[in-house]
């Protein structure tokens, strides 16, 4: 029986393992796969990225410091996108991208955290 090509279907020689005759084809195949589901993602971890970029250009001391809104917003902060919430005891609320978090004060002040 002679295996053909997923994507381009040529006739395959070598190990009968294989699926693709060739590395351009795997990736064109596989491109082709995933293109869609993995837009999203992309798209999703972009904004995650930037977002954590953003709270790592405050200087922090003592692994905190304070900000505006405006400043966050001004970097091209997105307030929709974080990783995960940390809620205390006493129920104050911390937005995380990974190990950095932010506080929302009063008067549009947030304060930057680092978790240790």
């Amino acid at each position: 029986m002679q295996k053909t090509c997923l994507e381009c279907g040529e006739k395959i020689t070598g190990r009968v393992d294989k699926k693709f005759c060739s590395d351009y084809c795997r990736n064109a195949y596989n491109n082709k796969i995933n293109k869609d589901s993995k837009n999203l993602i992309r798209n999703i971890n972009n904004r995650l990225r930037k977002n954590y970029r953003i709270l790592d250009s405050f200087p922090l001391k003592e692994n905190k410091t304070k900000t505006t809104k405006n400043r966050l917003l001004d970097k091209g902060f997105d307030f929709d996108y974080f990783t995960n919430i940390y809620t205390t005891k006493k129920g104050t609320v911390y937005y995380f991208l990974y190990d950095l978090g932010y506080l929302p004060l009063d008067n549009d002040f947030y304060m930057i955290v680092k978790r240790e």
